[in-house]
C-alpha cells in the first residue's frame, strides 16, 4: 500500500521560504519518478518540479531558479525547497509518485501553502 504524507506547508510572506516534505511509504522515492504537482483555488493541477530516478529534475517555468526538488533515499522522502515565495505561489501542494512497476500515479492528500504580499 503506498501512502505519501506532506507536510511543512503554512502562511509566509511574500519573499520568504518553505520546505515541503513528502515521506513515502510502499514506493522506493530512489527508484521511482517523483514530483511536486500545486492546485490553486479555482484553477487546474499543474506540475511545480520532478525528480527522476536518475536524478534529473524539471521544474515549471514559474519557478525556475527559487525551487529545489531533492530526495533522501534514506528517509525515502522528497522535498520541495521554495525560496522568494510569491503571492503566486499560493495553492495546494500535492506530492506525486508514478510506479515504474505498475505505471499508476499515486498522490499525497497536500498541505496548503499560502504567501501574504
Amino acid at each position: 500500500q503506498v501512502q505519501l504524507v506532506e507536510s511543512g506547508g503554512g502562511l509566509v510572506q511574500a519573499g520568504g521560504s518553505l520546505r515541503l516534505s513528502c515521506a513515502a511509504s510502499g514506493i522506493n522515492v530512489r527508484i521511482n519518478s517523483m514530483a511536486w504537482y500545486r492546485q490553486p483555488q479555482g484553477k487546474q493541477r499543474e506540475l511545480v518540479a520532478r525528480i527522476t530516478p536518475g536524478g534529473s529534475t524539471n521544474f515549471n517555468d514559474s519557478v525556475k531558479g527559487r525551487f529545489t526538488i531533492t530526495r533522501d533515499s534514506a528517509k525515502n522522502t522528497v522535498y520541495l525547497q521554495m525560496n522568494s515565495l510569491k503571492f503566486e505561489d499560493t495553492a495546494v501542494y500535492y506530492c506525486n509518485a508514478f510506479s515504474q512497476l505498475t505505471r499508476y500515479n499515486y498522490w499525497g492528500q497536500g498541505t496548503q501553502v499560502t504567501v501574504s504580499s
